[in-house]
C-alpha cells in the first residue's frame, strides 16, 4: 500500500490526486472523458489515472502553444529574462530534488536514491546551462558581393531565431531528464512547448509542468497532454501547427514520427535505439573493466539507450572478466527502489519482462551459454542480470536492442577484428574503450561508427558534451550548443542602401 512507503508527504499526496492535463493555463481531464491506468513497476499495482488525450486535446495544446509564441508576453520576452526564468525552473527541481526522485521511483521503478543524485541532478545542471544560452544565441553580418549590381551598397547580416511550437515526445526510461533535456533549448530560444510524456511515466512530467506555471512562466508557454502514442503521439507528429519535432525512444517509433514530420515539413531530431559496444582492450585494468562494463549494461535495469550490452574482450582476458562481471551481477541485490539497499529495480512493465525474457530463452534455445541470471520473476516486473556468452555476432542477440539487463558477450583478438565487430551493427549511440594505452585508443576513436566514446567509463552525460547517434541511433543532437541550432532557423536579411 502506498501509505506505508516511506515517501515524503508531498509525494502521498501528488500521487493520491486526481491528475489533469495542462494546455495553456488550465488543468484540464480528456475531451473523451478516458483514462489511462498509470502502475507501480515494482509491484505491479495502479498508482492512478491520467487523461487519455485525444487528438482535439493535442491541437488545444498545440494552439495554446502558438498563441503563446506568437503573442504574449513570452514572445517579447528579453534573453536576460528567459534566462532568468530558466534558472528559477531548475532552482525549483533543486528544492524538491527528493519529491521529483520518488515519483520516478514509483512510476518507473528505477532506484530513488540514483534518481535523486543522476536524474534530477542532470537535469538540473542541463537547464542551468542551457540558461546560459539564452544570452548568447548570435547572428552575423556578411559583406556581400552581388556582382549584377556593382554600383550599390548593401547591409546583409545572418538572425538566428527560434523555431517555432516545438512538439516533445519522450521515453519512459529517463521520464524528467528527457523532458528537461527538450524543454532546455526551447526555453532558451523562445520557442513553446507541447510535451506528450510516455504513455508509462507521466507523473514527473505533469509535477514539471506545475513547477513551470510556479517559475512564473506565461500560459502556454509548456503543455503538457498524457496518453497514448497511438493517439496523443500520433496526432502531435502529424499536427500542421507544429514546428519541430524532438523525440527519445525506440527507433521503430522514430522512424513513423519521421514520417510524419515530413508530410508537414516539420523539423526534426531523433534520438533512438542502441547496441553500444563495451571494448575491454588487452593492457586494461581488469578490475576497472569489469565494474565499468557491469555499470554500463545493469544501471537503470539495462534500460538505457545507450548501455553497454555488448561486451568485446581480448581473448587472453575474456575467461577472467566475464566471470568477474557474473560475480558482480550474482551479488546485486533486486527490489524496490525506494529502498537504499537495492542494487537494482524492475523493468517498466509486464511487457517489457516479457520481451527481455523472450531474448534470454532465445539465447538458451540456440545453445548459448547463460552465464549468470536469466531469470524472471515478480511480484513486479524483475528480470535478473543476465550475462550470455557463446553467442554469433549475427544473431539477434548481438544485432538487436534488448533494452534490459542483457549482456551478450564475445572474444577479440586484435585491434581491427574488434572495430569490425564494434560497427558490425545497425545502431551507432554510444561505445566505450577499457585500456591506459593511448596510442591504441586515439587508433580506435576514429574508427567506431558512434555518437559518443567514452574512454575508461561508460554513459557519462555531460551538458555541454552533444549526445545523439550515427546509423539507426537517430538524426541531430541533444545538450551543448548543438541543441541550440536544432531549435533555431536562419534568417538571412539584405538591405539595400
Amino acid at each position: 500500500m502506498l501509505s506505508e512507503l516511506p515517501i515524503l508527504p508531498q509525494t502521498r499526496e501528488f500521487v493520491a490526486r486526481r491528475q489533469r492535463m495542462l494546455i495553456g493555463d488550465q488543468w484540464l481531464e480528456s475531451s473523451s472523458g478516458e483514462t489511462l491506468d498509470i502502475r507501480n513497476p515494482a509491484t505491479g499495482e495502479i498508482l492512478g489515472q491520467v487523461p487519455a488525450a485525444t487528438a482535439e486535446d493535442v491541437d488545444r495544446a498545440v494552439q495554446a502553444a502558438r498563441q503563446a509564441f506568437e503573442d504574449s508576453a513570452w514572445s517579447r520576452m528579453r534573453p536576460r529574462d528567459r534566462q532568468n526564468l530558466l534558472w528559477r525552473l531548475a532552482d525549483l527541481m533543486e528544492r524538491d530534488a527528493r519529491h521529483l526522485a520518488e515519483l520516478e521511483c514509483l512510476n518507473n521503478g528505477k532506484s530513488a536514491a540514483v534518481a535523486q543524485a543522476m536524474d534530477v541532478q542532470l537535469a538540473v545542471d542541463f537547464l542551468r546551462y542551457m540558461a546560459g544560452w539564452a544570452t548568447k544565441i548570435e547572428g552575423l553580418s556578411v559583406e556581400p558581393s552581388l556582382p549584377l549590381m556593382p554600383d550599390d551598397q548593401f547591409h546583409a547580416y545572418v538572425r538566428r531565431e527560434p523555431v517555432g511550437v516545438v512538439g516533445a515526445i519522450v521515453a519512459w526510461n529517463f521520464p524528467l531528464l528527457l523532458a528537461c533535456w527538450k524543454l532546455g533549448p526551447a526555453l532558451a530560444t523562445g520557442c513553446t512547448v507541447v510535451l506528450k510524456p510516455a504513455d508509462e511515466t507521466p507523473l514527473t512530467a505533469l509535477r514539471l509542468a506545475e513547477l513551470v506555471l510556479e517559475a512564473g512562466y506565461p500560459a502556454g508557454v509548456f503543455n503538457v497532454v498524457t496518453g497514448t502514442g497511438v493517439r496523443a503521439g500520433a496526432a502531435l507528429s502529424a499536427h500542421p501547427g507544429v514546428n519541430k519535432l524532438t523525440f527519445t525512444g525506440s527507433t521503430e517509433v522514430g522512424k513513423l514520427i519521421g514520417k510524419a514530420a515530413m508530410d508537414n515539413m516539420t523539423r526534426v531530431t531523433l534520438e533512438l535505439g542502441g547496441k553500444s559496444p563495451t571494448i575491454v582492450l588487452a593492457d586494461a585494468d581488469l578490475q576497472q573493466a569489469a565494474t565499468g562494463a557491469a555499470q554500463a549494461i545493469f544501471f537503470n535495469q539495462g534500460q538505457v539507450c545507450c548501455a553497454g550490452s555488448r561486451l568485446y574482450a581480448h581473448r587472453k582476458h575474456f575467461d577472467n572478466l566475464v566471470a568477474d562481471i557474473a560475480g558482480i551481477a550474482n551479488s546485486m541485490k533486486l527490489g524496490n527502489g525506494l529502498d537504499p539497499s537495492v542494487d537494482m529495480g524492475p523493468l517498466i512493465s509486464a511487457k517489457q519482462q516479457s520481451r527481455v525474457a523472450g531474448y534470454i530463452d532465445l539465447g538458451r534455445q540456440l545453445g548459448s551459454t547463460i552465464v549468470c541470471g536469466g531469470e524472471a520473476f515478480g511480484p513486479g516486473y524483475f528480470v535478473r542480470p543476465t550475462v550470455i556468452a557463446d553467442v554469433d555476432q549475427k544473431h539477434r542477440l548481438v544485432q538487436e536492442e534488448i533494452f534490459g539487463p542483457v549482456l551478450v558477450a564475445m572474444p577479440f583478438d586484435d585491434l581491427d577484428e574488434v572495430i569490425r565487430l564494434a560497427n558490425d551493427n545497425p545502431y551507432g549511440l554510444g561505445a566505450s574503450i577499457w585500456s591506459n594505452d593511448l596510442a591504441a585508443v586515439h587508433r580506435l576513436v576514429p574508427r567506431i561508427q558512434s555518437g559518443s566514446v567514452w574512454v575508461n567509463c561508460h554513459s557519462a552525460l555531460d551538458p555541454a558534451l552533444p549526445f545523439g547517434g550515427y546509423k539507426m541511433s537517430g538524426l541531430g543532437r541533444e545538450m551543448g550548443a548543438a541543441a541550440i541550432e536544432h531549435y533555431t532557423e536562419l534568417k538571412s536579411v539584405l538591405i539595400r542602401l
